[in-house]
């Protein structure tokens, strides 16, 4: 299955990129996020706990299921007063 993989905010300015595309048996996006985590690296930033997601510009929850094509989204977690 092929995802395309956009990272926002943080973790854009320390992976130095702002997508890229992804082939692999993913089920879910935490199996992307699994993936890249795995690169080790910069990608580490990725096993943060509170980490947010989306699928297809809606925000989601790890366990969101995939499909081909999907776009997967990664950003830190907001914080405001």
């Amino acid at each position: 299955m092929k995802v395309k993989v956009m990272y926002f905010a943080r973790y854009r300015e320390l992976l130095g990129l702002d997508s890229e595309r992804l082939e692999g048996a993913f089920r879910c996006v935490d199996d992307v996020r699994q993936a890249l985590v795995a690169r080790g690296g910069q990608h580490a930033l990725l096993a943060e706990q509170n980490l947010m997601c989306a699928r297809n510009e809606e925000l989601c929850r790890l366990d969101e299921p995939l499909e081909e094509g999907d776009e997967v989204a990664f950003f830190p977690p907001v914080t405001g007063g």
